[in-house]
């Protein structure tokens, strides 16, 4: 993506618009230094469906500017990066690989509503946890925070902006998008954009739902104190199993576009 103007442009404008709207809101924390209310976190799961892999820079860079004008920079800042380069990538990889639970549209929200509302609502659910459990694996690894705090926190926190904003948004701005030629499929190269068999490419959709989600019951059932070693292995694997099903999957976008075309 690095070889187009256009797709730097949207990781700027996404990093703008994603800090413009945190920095306001670290005034309402929840835990000083590590996290606040966020309405924004709309904003990575809905430019990840439209713009693909600069949304999931521009999400990373955006909410690492929200730290440093903030005031919440420091060693969590790490995950907090990592973290939400994840909560953008998820939506990429997984928009219509969800087989029985994808409504194999485009996410405008007009036709078959309630289905494309269950498919972003799951998308949804798996990119928070994905987020959630970096972040927290990453606090807790550095002994700021426990995991069985922080993880249902922010795990929460990101769906509730995430599902309830989502749908009437990607309403209102999905179809302008379109009509602008910025979604990630008439900017990319075709050659550049992830591709997989419909197969894997679902595989690697539920893998990067289930994951997060088991990694967050297993981190809270172990319970164990910052910086455990246990809590430190299941991280570990969780982070590589949730990295390689991102790498494995394709998007679907594309092709639904040219089905309907």
């Amino acid at each position: 993506m690095w070889r187009d103007t256009r797709m730097i442009m949207l990781v700027a404008v996404v990093a703008a618009v994603y800090a413009a709207v945190l920095i306001p809101f670290k005034l309402f924390t929840i835990i000083p230094g590590i996290t606040s209310i966020r309405p924004a976190n709309v904003f990575p799961v809905i430019f990840g469906i439209m713009f693909g892999p600069a949304a999931a820079w521009g999400a990373a860079i955006g909410n690492l500017i929200g730290d440093l004008v903030g005031g919440t920079f420091g060693p969590g800042s790490v995950g907090g990066f990592v973290g939400n380069f994840a909560f953008g990538f998820v939506g990429y990889k997984m928009w219509g690989n969800l087989g029985p639970l994808s409504s194999g549209d485009e996410p405008d929200m007009r036709s078959d509503v309630a289905r494309q509302i269950v498919e972003y609502a799951v998308i949804a659910v798996a990119a928070s946890a994905a987020c959630a459990v970096i972040i927290a694996g990453w606090v807790d690894f550095l002994g700021l925070v426990p995991f069985t705090v922080l993880g249902p926190l922010i795990l929460t926190n990101n769906t509730i902006a995430a599902v309830v904003l989502g749908p009437p948004l990607l309403y209102l701005v999905y179809p302008r998008i379109k009509d602008m030629g910025l979604l990630y499929t008439d900017v990319m190269r075709d050659e550049d954009i992830s591709e997989a068999s419909l197969s894997r490419a679902t595989i690697a959709a539920y893998v990067m739902l289930v994951v997060p989600l088991a990694w967050l019951g297993l981190g809270v059932f172990v319970g164990a104190a910052p910086g455990a070693t246990s809590l430190a292995v299941i991280s570990a694997v969780g982070f590589v199993l949730l990295a390689g099903a991102s790498v494995a999957g394709g998007e679907r976008l594309s092709a639904i576009e040219a089905s309907r075309a």
